[in-house]
């Protein structure tokens, strides 16, 4: 089984943000001189998966425009002789092919993704919540692409982090896979608790927001009950879907950033902004600059 399309949820409201998304999508602020949104979507572009599935809501018209041709600017910089600059803002828009589908009532994770439903089809997919950007070669959906090609079962991406974070996560039960070639990184998922305390936690194998998941979760979603705010959470479609076959959590590679996280967020900007070849020397001049 092929994965050929991934979906990305992006209807929150991003009120963490405001008042910088009063008016425009979070997903929409720059990590430098890039959206939020285009890691991921370069990320499902890296890792060879051809179609990207938004799941939008009101106000979110600006991802579809940075994703759509742009004419009138690049005829704009064809005329300033920038011609390079005008190929990189064609190839945003011809990375991959792009579907939108709104979600009219923002009713949880879970739900998002059976909004999506139509447009995936019954065929395995992938889904990747921008919030999370993840920097490393290969990509962490490519690494977890590896799990879903040898075992055909649905696939989570999971980070240890400090035990007295865990209530901020969803933390999974689970056993070490002894087989060769996974380094000690695949877990064979028998239960997901969602924030528990530091007491009550399993373990402190986090969820982190890149899943790779049969059709069925599509049923395990549509039997279950709301929860606080009527919304249907995708941890628990997923202790669903373990009822009926297996789920795997890999303990991906890579640096991770909470970019929903307004900390995350500048942590991204500055590390990522310190990595590039135009920008890192002059940089980090300035920083030491500072004297902090």
């Amino acid at each position: 089984m092929r994965i050929r399309k991934a979906v990305l949820p992006v209807a929150g409201l991003g009120t963490r943000f405001l008042p910088a998304t009063k008016a425009q999508p979070k997903e929409m602020l720059p990590i430098v001189d890039k959206p939020l949104v285009q890691y991921a979507v370069e990320e499902v572009a890296s890792s060879g998966i051809p179609m990207v599935v938004f799941v939008t809501g009101r106000g979110k018209q600006a991802i579809e425009n940075h994703f759509d041709v742009s004419a009138e600017l690049e005829q704009e910089l064809a005329g300033r002789g920038k011609e390079e600059l005008r190929r990189q803002m064609r190839s945003i828009s011809g990375m991959l092919r792009f579907a939108y589908v709104r979600q009219q009532n923002p009713r949880g994770l879970g739900h998002a993704i059976l909004t999506a439903r139509d447009v995936v089809d019954e065929e395995p997919f992938a889904v990747l919540l921008s919030d999370d950007v993840i920097v490393n070669e290969p990509p962490c959906l490519k690494q977890m692409l590896k799990v879903f090609e040898r075992y055909e079962c649905s696939v989570i991406a999971i980070q240890r982090v400090p035990h007295q974070t865990v209530s901020s996560y969803g933390v999974i039960r689970g056993h070490l896979v002894d087989e060769p070639g996974w380094e000690k990184r695949l877990y064979r998922l028998e239960d997901m608790i969602e924030k528990p305390s530091p007491q009550e936690a399993p373990s402190n194998l986090a969820v982190i927001g890149r899943y790779i998941l049969t059709p069925t979760i599509f049923e395990a979603l549509s039997a279950t009950t709301p929860g606080a705010g009527g919304e249907i959470q995708l941890t628990d479609g997923l202790r669903r879907l373990l009822a009926q076959e297996r789920v795997y959590g890999y303990v991906f590679e890579g640096k991770r950033y909470d970019a929903g996280d307004k900390l995350g967020f500048l942590q991204a900007t500055v590390e990522i902004a310190l990595q590039r070849p135009d920008l890192g020397r002059a940089f980090r001049k300035y920083l030491r600059s500072l004297h902090l």
